[in-house]
């Protein structure tokens, strides 16, 4: 494509409200601009490397065993309800109503409706496993949206979910996506660092983050290069409780940033492990 017939238009300051080289860069060279708070768009530049990007996903989940659907952005409040987190999830759930007074979400995540769907298809534990994933928009309402896309309110995310008859298939499914994760962290060519994390609103009973060391971090971790644990300093300290515990193995304090649930440093949100099947 020629240079006439692009849609490249760049900037030669800093826009005012960038906060991180990220933002600053990016909304230099053309390839986001900022619509609202923590909302932006992604103008062509970014659209060929987000393609470049969810193509690697889309290799790698097939490859650990995962089908790919789309499912609907809003959800009916009905689905919410049923789990328990329609009030529970807090003011970061976007509550909308139609015009008939029904109310519904702009979905942060999909627990509820995959499980729905796949309740409505599996009849027998003999047609199990199940293994499913989506590349998607989802929106949290972040009370501060900061950092550019790294922490916005509306953002793409890779969210895979898996259905097992017994915890021993589980755990053969969580494994090959945590290896899958790491491949995709490695063809982007990033640093990356697994730790144990807390399993926050979505729950689980192990959970890992993939967490990129930057300046501009928030979340803190604790690692070991010799033994290579590592750890979220949340979940390190719900490990010893309070309870006096020493600390299982020498560790390194790091700063990093808010990876969680997010597609923010590779396209991949950590994996979760469900309590139960």
């Amino acid at each position: 494509m020629r240079w006439n017939q692009s849609f490249i238009y760049t900037l030669r300051q800093d826009p005012a409200d960038a906060e991180v080289v990220s933002q600053r860069l990016m909304t230099r060279a053309g390839m986001i601009t900022k619509l609202a708070s923590g909302i932006y768009s992604y103008l062509p530049l970014a659209r060929r490397s987000l393609a470049k990007l969810e193509a690697i996903i889309r290799v790698e989940m097939e490859r650990a065993g995962s089908v790919e659907l789309v499912m609907p952005a809003v959800q009916p409040a009905e689905l919410w309800q049923e789990s328990g987190r329609w009030l529970k999830y807090g003011p970061e759930l976007l509550r909308i109503k139609d015009r008939h007074e029904r109310e519904f979400c702009f979905g942060p995540t999909h627990e509820e409706v995959v499980t729905d769907i796949v309740r409505r298809s599996v009849t027998s534990y003999r047609q199990l496993p199940v293994n499913l994933y989506q590349i998607q928009t989802k929106f949290r309402d972040e009370i501060r949206p900061r950092f550019g896309l790294m922490r916005g309110r509306e953002f793409i995310m890779k969210d895979a979910y898996s259905f097992h008859a017994d915890t021993e298939d589980l755990d053969r499914a969580y494994r090959a996506m945590e290896a899958a994760y790491r491949r995709v962290f490695e063809r982007c060519g990033l640093g990356y660092t697994q730790v144990e994390a807390d399993t926050g609103n979505i729950g689980g009973s192990e959970s890992h983050e993939f967490m990129v060391l930057a300046d501009t971090g928030e979340d803190a971790i604790l690692s070991c290069p010799e033994c290579h644990y590592g750890a979220n300093v949340e979940r390190d300290a719900d490990d010893r409780g309070g309870r006096g515990l020493p600390r299982r193995r020498p560790v390194a304090a790091h700063q990093d940033p808010d990876l969680r649930d997010r597609p923010r440093a590779g396209g991949s949100p950590h994996p979760r492990r469900p309590r139960g099947q």
